[in-house]
C-alpha cells in the first residue's frame, strides 16, 4: 500500500517526466536524482549545498548537471526561487505547497516561513481594485531574528 508521501512523490515525478517529454529534454537518473534530494528536504537551500547533498553518497553529478536542472525544475513549477537580498539563489521545493512568506534574518540569513490569510485577502482585494489577474506573489520580511538580536544587545552592552 502507497502512503500519502510516497503518492506525492509519484505526482511530482510525472508532472516532471510530462514537463521533460514537452521540452524535449532526457530523462535522466541525475535528473530524477536530484528531484528525490529536492524533495526529501524541508528547508532552503542553494545550488551549492544541493550539490554537496547530492554527491555525499557515492554518486557522481556534476556541478553544471545541479544547476541546469535546477533551472529545469523552477521553469517546471516544481521548484521556487527566491532572492532572500543577498547575491545567491535560495530555492525549496514548490508543487502541493500552501502558498506562504518570508522572513529573513539580515545578519545570519535565517529563513522562517510564514502564512497569513490577510495577504490573500489584500492580494484578491488589490486584484478586483487595480482590474489584475494576480497569479502569484512574493513577500519577505527583513530584520533580526531573536538570537542575533541578543547578540547584537550583548555586544552593545560590551562596548559600553
Amino acid at each position: 500500500m502507497i502512503n500519502v508521501k510516497q503518492q506525492h512523490m509519484v505526482e511530482v515525478r510525472r508532472k516532471f517526466i510530462a514537463f521533460l517529454e514537452k521540452k524535449g529534454q532526457r530523462k535522466t537518473a541525475e535528473r530524477f536524482l536530484i528531484l528525490d534530494k529536492i524533495y526529501e528536504r524541508t528547508d532552503h537551500f542553494d545550488a551549492e549545498a544541493l550539490y554537496h547533498l547530492v554527491n555525499r553518497q557515492r554518486h557522481h553529478v556534476s556541478r553544471a548537471t545541479v544547476y541546469n536542472t535546477l533551472e529545469l525544475l523552477v521553469d517546471s513549477g516544481l521548484v521556487m526561487r527566491h532572492q532572500f537580498g543577498n547575491s545567491s539563489s535560495q530555492y525549496e521545493k514548490a508543487y502541493g505547497y500552501r502558498q506562504h512568506d518570508h522572513i529573513i534574518c539580515v545578519r545570519c540569513r535565517k529563513v522562517v516561513e510564514f502564512c497569513d490569510p490577510r495577504i490573500q485577502q489584500i492580494k484578491t482585494r488589490m486584484g478586483e481594485l487595480l482590474h489584475f489577474k494576480i497569479t502569484s506573489h512574493e513577500l519577505h520580511l527583513h530584520g533580526y531574528c531573536e538570537s542575533c538580536q541578543q547578540q547584537i544587545d550583548l555586544e552593545g552592552s560590551a562596548s559600553q
